[in-house]
């Protein structure tokens, strides 16, 4: 049971920090929020589910068949803790995010869709930590993968569709020191797990 709440708690501790952190399709929530209604950004925050699903099977699939090759999973892991450490240097230092609204015709989930796509970021997030986590936590149980994409999408998506609930009550919402001060605390939650990324990537190269 500990293998398994260690998994849901990363998978919600990454989906909430995607989820909050400012990017394309974060962006593009608040403004089709801002523009349109509610209902709209909602529509944008569910692109995941959509986006998300192939790029998962192919990068878990060719990381599987590199169960062997520690070198280049070490590789990964690194790279995986490179990335984790960004992100975390990216919600420290968060501030306010300001938007220039325009009115435009509501195309909210097409838009969702082709901004997840277009982003590198999940690309890098699935190969580099997403996907290796969810065969790490394979080795446990199958239940254990589950828990953690159960975690992550209820996070990236439930936390999306609030800001955009708070947003649509209130347009500073994003310039709150409330919404900058949860940012700094996943960015320290962050730190840690990226040093979980490079302790095993030194691990599968010998070092520890």
């Amino acid at each position: 049971m500990t293998y398994e709440i260690m998994y849901l708690s990363s998978g919600m501790l990454l989906g909430l920090t995607a989820g909050i952190s400012p990017g394309p399709l974060l962006t593009l929530v608040v403004s089709e929020t801002l523009r349109h209604n509610v209902k709209e950004g909602i529509k944008v925050a569910v692109a995941p589910l959509i986006t998300d699903l192939p790029i998962i099977l192919l990068t878990a699939f060719i990381l599987s068949r590199l169960s062997n090759m520690k070198p280049i999973l070490g590789v990964i892991s690194l790279s995986g803790a490179l990335f984790l450490f960004f992100l975390a240097y990216e919600s420290v230092t968060t501030q306010a995010i300001s938007l220039h609204i325009q009115k435009v015709k509501p195309q909210s989930l097409k838009k969702g869709i082709f901004t997840n796509l277009l982003n590198p970021s999940p690309y890098i997030f699935w190969f580099a930590v997403g996907s290796p986590t969810i065969l790490k936590a394979s080795e446990s149980s199958i239940f254990s993968s589950a828990l953690f994409l159960a975690g992550f999408y209820i996070c990236i998506i439930g936390s999306k569709v609030l800001i955009a609930a708070l947003v649509e009550k209130s347009r500073n919402f994003l310039n709150s020191r409330i919404y900058v001060n949860v940012q700094r605390c996943l960015g320290i939650a962050l730190l840690g797990f990226g040093l979980s990324f490079l302790k095993d990537g030194l691990r599968l190269f010998g070092f520890v």
